[in-house]
């Protein structure tokens, strides 16, 4: 990215624009020890709003849980406008999963990692209500609207998207620039929802500079190495399969002749 310092600060400013039009007292953002969310928690602690950042950890890997208390703490000795609260959440997703039928499916594993996701977003919600806060989004672009790689009325469920027009790519050079600590920005992307903490690029099949890459060839076949070719179809698969997240909602439409 040519301009960090310009988007930072263009992100900022759109950041402040709608907590101040809207009348809110803040924004929750969740922190997951991952380079989205740094950046997203860090853009929103400059606007000089209140913060609140929430942990919320469902059985999760020890190196995310340490990358979360580290980055807040960085946060917090940063800004003063920054508050955070830990919430475990590991019996709460104990007592769903007993109350739904056993099965060894890849389908109910997966039904389970998005479930985590979906807890997670019911505790920012309760927290935004009580404060009269909203909640930030840490999505970035290819994930939001390239592969639809989030969890529909999970990390999806949010009130604004900060970062969703950034490439993964830039994310990254955002980061680097706000100084957010060299353990996160190194670390392999991870969603946390799986109990063999599967990263991203194992999930997706190929890395996020391949995707970006591909994002940017969609309409290209020619002059494409096998690989790239490869990364291309993976990319409409999940860019096809994962529409129902990235558009509007259908809506049945009645006839005016009917009413």
């Amino acid at each position: 990215m040519e301009y960090p310092k310009k988007v930072s600060e263009h992100i900022v400013s759109w950041i402040d624009n709608y907590i101040n039009e809207s009348g809110v007292k803040g924004i929750v953002v969740g922190v997951s020890g991952g380079v989205d969310s740094a950046l997203t928690s860090t853009l929103c602690a400059e606007t000089g709003q209140n913060v609140l950042c929430l942990e919320m950890p469902i059985y999760q890997n020890k190196d995310q849980v340490s990358r979360s208390e580290k980055h807040i703490d960085w946060l917090k000795s940063k800004y003063t406008n920054v508050t955070s609260k830990k919430i475990e959440l590991d019996k709460t997703f104990e007592s769903f999963v007993s109350s739904v039928p056993n099965n060894s499916s890849d389908k109910h594993e997966l039904s389970l990692a998005n479930t985590r996701s979906r807890l997670r977003m019911v505790t920012l919600y309760y927290f935004s209500a009580l404060n009269d806060y909203i909640v930030a989004g840490t999505g970035n672009r290819v994930e939001d609207f390239g592969i639809g790689f989030y969890t529909k009325y999970g990390d999806g469920g949010v009130d604004i998207s900060p970062i969703a027009d950034l490439l993964k790519s830039e994310v990254f050079s955002l980061a680097r620039f706000h100084k957010i600590i060299d353990e996160i920005i190194e670390a392999e992307p991870n969603d946390g929802l799986w109990n063999d903490n599967r990263s991203d690029e194992d999930q997706i099949g190929a890395s996020y500079e391949e995707i970006e890459t591909a994002m940017i060839n969609f309409d290209k076949n020619e002059d494409l190495s096998h690989r790239e070719k490869e990364v291309l179809k993976i990319y409409k698969s999940f860019n096809n399969a994962n529409k129902h997240k990235m558009d509007p909602i259908p809506v049945c439409k009645i006839p005016k002749d009917y009413l």
